[in-house]
């Protein structure tokens, strides 16, 4: 398949061959082969988004999310690696949950991941033996799944994780330094006043220090500060930001309420700017959507008893290049290319993923950059049924491919979804651990 004179994140013009699974050729005038041609001038091709932080909420919930309808969202979004976290029922922390969780990824029509979690109650000599994606998230404080653990623990399984090469991922927030005050409010606000910016800083910065100690390297998942991330830069270690800490602060609490409740919270205006410029200017090394869903009777609660978490992975890569079309947010393609998949794939090292060269998996998206679309929450694919970023401009896929076989196209009539199997992105290189 011959993809004829698209547009490159860095605005060359290409034509892309695909062979098979992989990218065969990439240059100017290529011939056309017996597999067909793709005209795509005018349109944008991005190598597809890696998104390393997803909540598919299998096993256990699944009328939240499953793996078929997380993927197919995660299709209808241009992402096509998803990497899963841990706190599902039964939670990834052995052997035997691994594999049960492999089994509900089959059902996934794009490429996935699995990473292993850390209680008290973990078997790391059998989990770790795994096709682990990586280690994590782990919680410094509790979240969804109440998986929080101490220092001691923490420290424990970085040890083990390094020793195996494995990376761990964490949840920075730590609850010694929570406003107990702020549980005598019951407005939508009171969360993001009760879990502090201080708490964010204070464990980016033990984790930090922890990870110095033992010569670990580790990745600050959802960081909501500027501090966070400056922290976590200056001790060498590397950070994602969600959609909605890019894009949401505190002031959008009055109108989203309880559905606005998420961990880490949302922060003020003024830190949500300081941490849009980091993702701006490179100290920010990916954009994950800590994709989180709960029905809308869940979140229809009060902010002390509303579930933390929102959707959004098929919205996540739509939102950056609506941003990206607008020369004043300072954000260009190359950085939501690099945000998304160059750089993800760099940092958990997937080298068949992440950019559009011969030799790489053929995961691709077209785009046209010229037009955007409001989000409505009837039009997308999540089994939730809501979204945070209603009204919000956004340039959506015209097709999204994983490894040479298209999984999604959009049409004016009704968005076709093809039968498509993912695969473990570990599992990549065909070896097998005894």
């Amino acid at each position: 398949m011959l993809i004829r004179n698209a547009t490159l994140a860095d605005g060359r013009q290409r034509d892309v061959r695909v062979r098979g699974e992989t990218i065969a050729e990439v240059g100017r005038d290529l011939e056309p082969d017996d597999e067909g041609t793709i005209e795509a001038t005018g349109k944008r091709l991005f190598p597809g988004m890696m998104d390393v932080h997803v909540h598919f909420r299998q096993p256990g919930y699944p009328h939240k999310e499953t793996w078929e309808s997380g993927s197919r969202a995660a299709a209808a979004g241009g992402v096509t690696t998803v990497v899963d976290q841990p706190n599902t029922d039964p939670p990834t922390i052995d052997g035997e949950a691994f594999d049960q969780k492999a089994e509900f990824a089959a059902d996934s029509i794009i490429d996935w991941g699995i990473n292993g979690g850390v209680t008290a109650d973990w078997i790391p000599n059998v989990l770790l033996r795994r096709r682990l994606f990586a280690l994590g998230e782990v919680f410094l404080a509790d979240s969804t799944g109440d998986m929080g653990i101490e220092t001691a623990l923490f420290e424990a399984a970085l040890e083990l994780a390094t020793e195996e090469g494995v990376t761990v991922t964490v949840h920075a927030e730590d609850a010694d330094r929570f406003n107990d005050d702020a549980r005598a409010r019951d407005d939508a606000d009171a969360w993001s006043a009760y879990r502090t910016a201080e708490a964010e800083a204070a464990a980016v910065t033990r984790a930090c220090e922890a990870a110095e100690r033992m010569g670990a390297r580790i990745h600050i998942a959802h960081t909501s500060t500027p501090e966070g991330i400056d922290i976590a830069a200056d001790a060498g270690m590397t950070t994602e930001v969600t959609p909605h800490h890019l894009l949401l602060s505190r002031k959008d609490l009055g109108e989203l309420g309880t559905f606005g409740r998420m961990n880490p919270p949302l922060r003020r205006e003024k830190r949500r700017r300081e941490v849009y410029d980091r993702v701006v200017d490179g100290t920010v090394d990916m954009i994950a959507t800590d994709h989180a869903p709960h029905t809308r009777e869940e979140k229809d609660a009060s902010i002390w008893d509303a579930p933390s978490g929102v959707p959004g992975v098929e919205t996540v890569l739509p939102l950056l290049l609506a941003e990206a079309r607008d020369p004043d947010t300072g954000l260009t393609y190359e950085r939501v290319r690099d945000l998304t998949a160059a750089n993800p794939a760099d940092v958990f090292d997937v080298p068949q993923k992440g950019r559009i060269e011969p030799g790489k998996d053929a995961d691709l998206v077209l785009v046209d950059t010229t037009e955007t679309t409001e989000i409505r929450a009837g039009d997308l694919h999540t089994d939730c049924g809501w979204t945070p970023f209603e009204g919000f401009e956004a340039v959506f896929p015209e097709w999204t491919m994983v490894r040479g076989t298209m999984v999604y196209e959009r049409d004016s009539d009704e968005d076709v979804f093809y039968g498509h199997q993912g695969e473990n992105v570990r599992d990549a290189d065909g070896e097998v651990l005894e």
